[in-house]
């Protein structure tokens, strides 16, 4: 099927930017450099920085631009599916669509509005395609007025804890599934963000318990998959346990569409695995829970649930191998690590020294800022002590955790750079750096801002200006810093959702 509101192929989208003193640039109808999601690039690139410091900002935003763009749901919905003469075409595999008397529609997470508008476009271009379904987005999406015209419902949760409303659409979703035949075919669209957006307690499990051991795992330093863990064994969603009622209710073919946020892409772990098999455990839950010291402060529903797994198997989520998955197709459409070699591939045939220096970035916040001084000395003494290259371009992606010290504002990128800043600021730095760490969903942590920038020019105000980055450190408030000193970036919701970009730009 052609459409004309496909996004360009890779080639041609990087064919709209013109290259001039090896810059890539965005150009407008007026020529001007166009920054489509940052928003605050006029007090990112002032005129009194330096020019090789303002030449390095721009470089380092016109990239974070076009990696948000190669992440885009649209952008990924459309490279991944075709659709001709009703029949459907995902990756290598096809389905004909004129099989199945009626498609449902289901999923939550912060990108899946745009998957489902993208899905629905296909649908309404057959015209005999009967269809409903309902998507549980962040409040924080954008209202748009395609949502009014749309057959789809678009319900309002709230991430990262979740709330009613979230409940309340988890709960109609089931109910639909389970109306659903062995000849209809359920659609599930599934990104980051949707471990809180679709809430379904197992019974016996209050639901405001659940919200208080989401606020506790939230603020207790573990990562996102010791997270999803515990969510998976508190679900009657996750953990493959949506497929499981589909099998029970009606044996309906399943497909889901599936945006990686977390490291290493493990479907399992991406909005706690509804449409998977879950390899983790009672055991590996209670494991979580122990090394957190979290059992005490436990609420008692949510503690005599995950004691009740531990004796007895049947509780256990579906794993591999069970029957409940012989109609479900899972499809990974795109992820930061897709969008990273495309820009690398670019980057690298218009001259620059391009390399992906970790796709599995993880840990506390405020000590990875080490592990990039470390990363930067290594690239400078391979690469401008012995004069190979004069600028290099360094890319990480990952997902840092925040152990809740303070109550101020920020976010787990913001957080690595000031630690980043901390450790440095007493060192001989004798080359040009500039860093973004950034959500690229557009909003981290409690704070307004996807994350900040830093360089050299930051690094002397700092010193100049007596600022003591320890306080801020212990307050968890790295944002006041960045926002002191108009750093931060802003661009409001993307509307997409992969892992979090650490993008670095060192010249000699």
């Amino acid at each position: 099927m052609k459409s004309n509101n496909l996004l360009p192929s890779y080639r041609t989208l990087f064919n709209v930017y013109r290259i001039h003193n090896n810059i890539l640039h965005i150009k407008s109808t007026n020529n001007e450099v166009l920054f489509l999601y940052v928003k605050n690039t006029s007090q990112l690139l002032l005129k009194d920085l330096n020019k090789r410091q303002l030449r390095l900002r721009k470089i380092g935003l016109q990239i974070l631009e076009q990696i948000i763009q190669l992440v885009k749901p649209k952008y990924l919905m459309e490279k991944s599916i075709k659709i001709q003469k009703g029949k459907l075409y995902i990756q290598n595999d096809e389905y004909d669509l004129h099989k199945y008397k009626k498609i449902y529609i289901i999923g939550g997470g912060k990108a899946t509005a745009e998957m489902a508008l993208t899905l629905e476009r296909y649908f309404i271009e057959l015209k005999d395609i009967d269809y409903e379904g309902i998507i549980n987005i962040p409040i924080s999406a954008k209202k748009q007025e395609n949502y009014k015209k749309s057959k789809i419902i678009f319900n309002f949760a709230s991430h990262p804890i979740p709330n009613e409303n979230g409940l309340n659409g988890t709960i109609s979703m089931m109910e639909k599934v389970e109306r659903a035949t062995e000849t209809d075919l359920i659609f599930c669209l599934l990104s980051g963000g949707g471990s809180s957006l679709l809430p379904l307690p197992k019974k016996g499990i209050k639901f405001e318990d659940l919200q208080k051991i989401n606020d506790l795992l939230l603020s207790s330093g573990a990562s996102i998959h010791e997270i999803n863990i515990i969510r998976k064994h508190l679900s009657d969603f996750k953990g493959g346990n949506l497929v499981k009622k589909i099998y029970n209710s009606s044996r309906a073919n399943l497909i889901s569409l599936i945006i990686s946020d977390v490291v290493g892409d493990n479907l399992d772990s991406i909005a706690s695995g509804p449409t998977v098999p879950d390899i983790s455990t009672f055991e590996e839950a209670d494991i979580v829970v122990k090394k957190y010291k979290l059992f005490e402060r436990l609420p008692k529903s949510v503690r005599e649930h995950l004691e009740r797994g531990l004796k007895d198997k049947t509780l256990e989520n579906p794993k591999p191998n069970n029957k409940c998955f012989t109609n479900v197709h899972n499809y990974l459409i795109g992820s930061i690590g897709f969008a990273v070699q495309e820009v690398i591939t670019h980057y690298r045939k218009i001259g620059y020294n391009i390399d992906y220096f970790s796709n599995s970035i993880s840990g506390e916040a405020r000590e990875f800022g080490k592990i990039i001084h470390r990363v930067i000395s290594k690239y400078v003494k391979e690469n401008f002590d012995q004069n190979k290259c004069e600028k290099i371009i360094l890319i990480g992606t990952g997902e840092l955790t925040v152990t809740i010290r303070g109550n101020g504002i920020g976010g787990r990128n913001q957080e690595m750079l000031l630690g980043f800043l901390n450790y440095i600021k007493d060192k001989k730095i004798d080359y040009n750096f500039f860093i973004i760490g950034a959500n690229l969903d557009g909003l981290e942590g409690n704070s307004r801002a996807m994350g900040a920038i830093i360089d050299n020019t930051v690094l002397e105000k700092i010193i100049s200006m007596n600022i003591i980055l320890e306080d801020f450190l212990e307050n968890n408030n790295s944002n006041a810093f960045f926002k002191q000193l108009g750093i931060e970036l802003i661009s409001g919701s993307t509307e997409c959702n992969v892992n979090d970009l650490v993008l670095i730009i060192l010249s000699k």
